[in-house]
C-alpha cells in the first residue's frame, strides 16, 4: 500500500508540475525556450546567436536545437512539456537505479517513486520546466555513463561519449572528464575530452562567429543571461561579486578558491567511486561544477539534490540531517529556510552553493567498509506501558526514544513548520461579514452563559496606564519567548521531556490551524458598535474592511481556538511535570492564569476563544499519549530527565530504532 501510495503521489506531482506550465499565459510558458526558437527567436534569425545575450546555451546546443524550429509553436510546447517530464523521471530512476548496496528489498521498491518525488518538486526541475530549459538533458547523459551499471563497466567508450556529449551541451561538465581518469577509466576520460572536443568543432564549422563570441569574447559564456552578480547565480564568482569585488582583484581569489575547490571535491569524489558509490561521486563532482562554474543558475544546480544518496552522522538519529537538509535546500526559498535578517538572511539567499560546497569539500560521508554504514550508533528506547486507564486505547505506533535529537536537524523542522504555520494562518479565510458574524455568536453563547467579562475588564485595563502597558507588552513578547526558552530547556536538560513535549505542542498547533479554517474569528477589538478598546493598536476604522495597515501582518480573524492561551496553558503543563519544587509547579500553572487575564484585557480573545486553546493542548498532550503511550514511569531512567546521569536502566529499556 506504501508503495502504491507513493508512485500515486509521484505521478500526481508529475502531472500538476506539467498542467501549472501548460497552463501559464503564452508570454510566460518557456521563455527560455521561446528566447531560442520563437518567431523571432535567436535560432530564426541570420544574425549571430549571442545578439541580445539572451541565448546561454553552447553554440553546439545552438546547433542542436535548430531541427526544433520547424515544429509548431503549441505542439512543441506541448512535446518539451512532457519530454522534459520524460528526461526528469528518467534521472530519478538511473540515480535510484544507482544507489549504493546492499539494499534491502523493501528499499529497492520505494527508491524510484522516492527518487522521482524529490526530483519533481525541487526548484531546478520546477525551473527547467518553467523556462524549457535544456539542463536536465547533461544530468541525465552524466548518470547514464557514469553510474548504470550496463554502460560504466563497459569498455569506457560509451561512457566517454555520453559525457563528451554532455560538455559539449554544459562546459562544466567537462570536469566529469578527470573523475573518470582518477578512478583508472582512463579510456572514458580520452574519449570524453574527444567528443567534446569534436562536437565543439562540428558546432565552430558551422557557426565560427557564434563560436568565437561564446568561447572566447564570453569566456565560455561567462557573460551571457542575467547579471552574474544576482542571486540565481549560485557560484563562487557570483559570491565574490556580490559581497562587492571587481576586476583583477575577484579574479585573483576566485582563480585559487576554485582550484582548491576542485582539486579536493575530485579526489573526495574518486575516492567514494572506487568505494563503491558511483552516485555519490557523481554528485560532488557535480556540486564542484556548481561551484566553480562562472555562472550556475537554479535550472544547473540539480546536482546538488542528488547528493541526499551519501550517509552520514555515527547515530541513527543523526542520519536525516544531511538527506533532510539538501531537500529543504532545493525544494523550499531561501525566505522559509532562514528569515530574511541582515545576520541570517545571506546564509538563505546563498544556500545552494553553501550546500554544494559542503557537498563538495566537507561533508564526511561514510564509506562502504565502515561499520556504521549499515548499523548506526541505536536509538535508545523505552518499552511500551500499560496505561493507568484500560479503557485508553494506545497505539503504540512509536516507541519513547529516550536520547537528544539533532539540533540541527530539529532547528531546521522547526523552522519550516513555524513558516507553514504563519502560511497557513494567514490564508485562512478572513472573510469580515462571516467572522463578525461568528463573534457575534460567541458574545451571545457568552451571554447566555452569565460569562461576557470581556467588555468590562476590557475597560478597566484601558482605564489604567500602567497596567495596559504591561500587557500589552506582555501579549506581543512572553507568547514566543517563554515557549522557545522552555524548549530550549527541555532539549539541553529533559532531553526525552522535550521530545514527547514538542510532539504534543506540535499536534495541539496543526488542530487549531483547522480551528483557523473553520471557524474565522473577529476578536472583541474588531467588533463594530461593542465598544471594545484596543489597547495595543489603538482606535482601528472598523468601516475599512483592511482596517488599515494592521491586516497586511497576519490574518486578523484567527481568533478561534487562542493559541495565546493554548501555548502558554502547554508550558504550564509541562513546567508542572518536570519542576522539582512544589513553588516552581505553582509558578508554571500562573503563567496561562496571567496569559488569560491579558488577552482578555487587551480585547483580542473571548473567554470560548480561552476554552478552546485549552481544548486544543489537552487534545495535543491525548494525540501523543496514544501514539507513544504513558511516560511517567520512564521518566527515572531518561538521560537528564531528573537530574541524574546519562546511564540507563537495563530494565524498562532497550536499544532500538
Amino acid at each position: 500500500m506504501a508503495l502504491a501510495a507513493l508512485w500515486l503521489l509521484a505521478g500526481l506531482l508529475a502531472v500538476r508540475q506539467a498542467a501549472v506550465v501548460l497552463r501559464l499565459p503564452p508570454e510566460r510558458r518557456f521563455s527560455d525556450l521561446e528566447t531560442w526558437i520563437g518567431e523571432n527567436g535567436v535560432l530564426h534569425v541570420r544574425g549571430s546567436l549571442y545578439d541580445t545575450d539572451r541565448f546561454t546555451g553552447t553554440p553546439f546546443s545552438g546547433l542542436a536545437l535548430k531541427p526544433l524550429t520547424k515544429a509548431a509553436e503549441h505542439a512543441l510546447g506541448i512535446f518539451w512539456t512532457f519530454g522534459t517530464l520524460l528526461l526528469v523521471v528518467a534521472v530519478a530512476l538511473v540515480a535510484a537505479r544507482a544507489l549504493p548496496g546492499p539494499l534491502t528489498r523493501r528499499a529497492k521498491l520505494l527508491a524510484p517513486p522516492v527518487a522521482v518525488i524529490l526530483t519533481v518538486l525541487s526548484l531546478p526541475v520546477r525551473n527547467t520546466f518553467t523556462l524549457g530549459q535544456t539542463s536536465i538533458i547533461p544530468v541525465l547523459l552524466v548518470l547514464l555513463g557514469c553510474c548504470l551499471p550496463a554502460i560504466a563497466r563497459g569498455p569506457g567508450r560509451a561512457s566517454g561519449i555520453l559525457v563528451g556529449v554532455a560538455a559539449a551541451l554544459q562546459p562544466a561538465v567537462l570536469l566529469f572528464a578527470p573523475l573518470l581518469w582518477l578512478t583508472g577509466r582512463r579510456r572514458a576520460a580520452v574519449t570524453t575530452g574527444v567528443t567534446f572536443a569534436a562536437c565543439t568543432a562540428l558546432a565552430w564549422a558551422a557557426m565560427p562567429d557564434d563560436s568565437w563570441t561564446y568561447w572566447v569574447h564570453h569566456l565560455a559564456g561567462a557573460g551571457l543571461g542575467e547579471k552574474p552578480d544576482g542571486l540565481a547565480n549560485q557560484s563562487l564568482h557570483g559570491l565574490l561579486l556580490r559581497v562587492g569585488l571587481r576586476g583583477p582583484l575577484e579574479l585573483a581569489l576566485y582563480a585559487p578558491l576554485a582550484l582548491a575547490v576542485t582539486v579536493v571535491g575530485l579526489r573526495r569524489a574518486a575516492r567514494y567511486a572506487k568505494d563503491g558509490q558511483p552516485l555519490l561521486a557523481t554528485a560532488i563532482t557535480g556540486c564542484v561544477a556548481v561551484a566553480v562554474s562562472p555562472t550556475a543558475w537554479q535550472h544547473q544546480q540539480l546536482w546538488i539534490l542528488l547528493a541526499v544518496a551519501g550517509r552520514v552522522g555515527k547515530r541513527r538519529a543523526d542520519r536525516l540531517v544531511w538527506p533532510v537538509l539538501v531537500v529543504l535546500v532545493m525544494t523550499l526559498p531561501s525566505t522559509i529556510l532562514v528569515p530574511a535578517n541582515p545576520v541570517l538572511g545571506p546564509l538563505g539567499e546563498n544556500a545552494p552553493l553553501l550546500a554544494a560546497l559542503a557537498a563538495g569539500c566537507v561533508v564526511p560521508f561514510l564509506s562502504r567498509d565502515s561499520a556504521l554504514w549499515d548499523e548506526p550508533l541505536p536509538t535508545p528506547v523505552a518499552e511500551p506501558q500499560r496505561g493507568r486507564f484500560s479503557w485508553v486505547p494506545l497505539l503504540g505506533f512509536f516507541k519513547r526514544s529516550l536520547n537528544r535529537p539533532n539540533l540541527l536537524l530539529e532547528l531546521m523542522l522547526i523552522r519550516v513548520f513555524y513558516w507553514a504555520y504563519s502560511f497557513v494562518r494567514a490564508q485562512a479565510p478572513d472573510s469580515r461579514t462571516l467572522a463578525e458574524s461568528h463573534g457575534r455568536q460567541i458574545i451571545g453563547i457568552e451571554e447566555f452563559l452569565h460569562i461576557d467579562v470581556e467588555h468590562g475588564f476590557n475597560h478597566f485595563v484601558a482605564g489604567t496606564g500602567w497596567l495596559a502597558d504591561s500587557m500589552d507588552y506582555y501579549y506581543g513578547t512572553f507568547h514566543f519567548l517563554v515557549p522557545l526558552s522552555l524548549l530550549g530547556f527541555l532539549y539541553l536538560r529533559r532531553p526525552a521531556t522535550y521530545r514527547w513535549a514538542r510532539t504534543a505542542l506540535g499536534f495541539a498547533t496543526l488542530m487549531a490551524l483547522v480551528g483557523f479554517w473553520v471557524y474565522p474569528l473577529a476578536p472583541p477589538r474588531l467588533m463594530p458598535g461593542r465598544g471594545f478598546i484596543d489597547t495595543a493598536n489603538g482606535p482601528q476604522d472598523l468601516s475599512n474592511p483592511d482596517f488599515g495597515a494592521l491586516t497586511e501582518l497576519s490574518n486578523q480573524y484567527a481568533a478561534m481556538p487562542s493559541l495565546h492561551i493554548g501555548w502558554s496553558l502547554w508550558c504550564g503543563v509541562v513546567i508542572a511535570i518536570v519542576a522539582p519544587k512544589l513553588w516552581m509547579k505553582a509558578l508554571g500553572m500562573l503563567y496561562p492564569v496571567l496569559t488569560f487575564s491579558v488577552i482578555i484585557g487587551t480585547a483580542n480573545h473571548y473567554v470560548l476563544d480561552a476554552l478552546g486553546g485549552a481544548f486544543v493542548v489537552a487534545s495535543g498532550f491525548a494525540i501523543q499519549y496514544a501514539l507513544t503511550g504513558p511516560g511517567r514511569g520512564t521518566l527515572a531512567v531518561i538521560p537528564g530527565a531528573r537530574g541524574e546521569s546519562d546511564a540507563l536502566k537495563p530494565e524498562p529499556v532497550r536499544a532500538g530504532g
